[in-house]
């Protein structure tokens, strides 16, 4: 049984997760921008999001973390409640095992994603957390994924996953 057929079995009795936060960067290496909501496009990205013109695509339109997550790399790092721009994702969600999303597709408002790759910290956590930022955000670094069909999404947007029965055998 394939890694996606797994996680597809956890993914159908998954709760409503939240998205609690939406960021983007209008230029590289500036501080993220918080939204309430934002266009998502296609095969491209967030509007507004620098990496928007750059990713067509790319397996890393968007990046997704976890509120759990963020709480993880905090106590790691001795932050109590790290500031979700600090760790440069685009959205944020809450109530979710966000690993298990992996090679799945979910639909968040209007738009709909799939989580393709793990999202690595970069160096600048070592910066932006302190020294072991990198370290901490090891295995809680959340998700790259790419949009499959363009929409609006805004906060308070469930995350629906979209259930595909797993091949047998």
């Amino acid at each position: 049984m394939s890694l996606q057929q797994m996680f597809a079995r956890y993914a159908r009795d998954l709760p409503a997760a939240e998205l609690i936060w939406i960021g983007i960067r209008p230029e590289r290496k500036q501080p993220m921008q918080a939204l309430d909501q934002v266009y998502a496009w296609q095969g491209s990205g967030l509007e507004g999001d620098h990496r928007c013109s750059k990713t067509s695509g790319s397996a890393r339109q968007v990046t997704l973390i976890s509120a759990e997550f963020i709480s993880q790399i905090g106590l790691y790092c001795g932050i109590p409640e790290p500031d979700p721009g600090t760790l440069r994702r685009n959205l944020v969600v809450r109530g979710i095992n966000l690993n298990a999303l992996r090679y799945q597709q979910f639909r968040i408002g209007e738009a709909l994603f799939e989580a393709t790759a793990l999202c690595h910290p970069c160096s600048r956590m070592e910066r932006a957390l302190g020294p072991g930022g990198v370290a901490a955000m090891l295995g809680h670094g959340g998700l790259c994924c790419k949009i499959l069909k363009s929409g609006e999404i805004k906060l308070g947007d469930q995350l629906e996953v979209l259930y595909k029965q797993p091949a047998l055998f």
